[in-house]
């Protein structure tokens, strides 16, 4: 196998679960269908307008974390074999998720059942900058301020 290409698996395979996502099988009908009885009887008292507000909220944090994931799973991809975080890395890891957001929008404008939405793709494009927000921390953290593994204090 490409030595490159294995960096990109786990975005390639979240990729296709996004498309496998973006089918009738799980438009907001059927999904309501399944979603809507479990808060209903978690929350018995809800009234339907609120567990259909709550439905629509439970599918758009699907986008974000969808998304989310996609976005660090392709910033494995960007990088590579190199450690650490850069900016190039991050912008071009948000310019994929966010043209893969618009790719997944346009699949649904043939999907019976779904619609492409520009406000969809805005959603899933803040998941994928909440997922790069969260790399830089966890890189500055981990590598300290410059984002890039630093030699150890004593030398090992």
């Amino acid at each position: 196998m490409n030595v490159h290409l294995k960096h990109w698996i786990p975005a390639i395979c979240i990729g296709i679960l996004i498309s496998v996502f973006s089918t009738q099988y799980f438009s907001g009908e059927r999904t309501a269908r399944v979603i809507i009885p479990i808060l209903r009887w978690l929350l018995p008292f809800a009234s339907r307008r609120l567990l259909g507000w709550m439905h629509t909220g439970i599918r758009k944090l699907a986008h974000v974390t969808e998304f989310a994931a996609f976005s660090i799973a392709a910033f494995h991809g960007v990088r590579g074999d190199r450690s650490g975080w850069k900016l190039d890395w991050a912008v071009c890891t948000l310019l994929i998720a966010v043209a893969y957001a618009g790719l997944d929008e346009w699949h649904q404008s043939f999907v019976p059942l779904r619609e492409a939405r520009v406000r969809d793709v805005v959603i899933d494009a803040f998941g994928a900058f909440l997922a790069q927000f969260l790399v830089w921390a966890y890189a500055k953290w981990h590598w300290g301020p410059g984002g890039r593994a630093e030699p150890h204090p004593t030398g090992a």
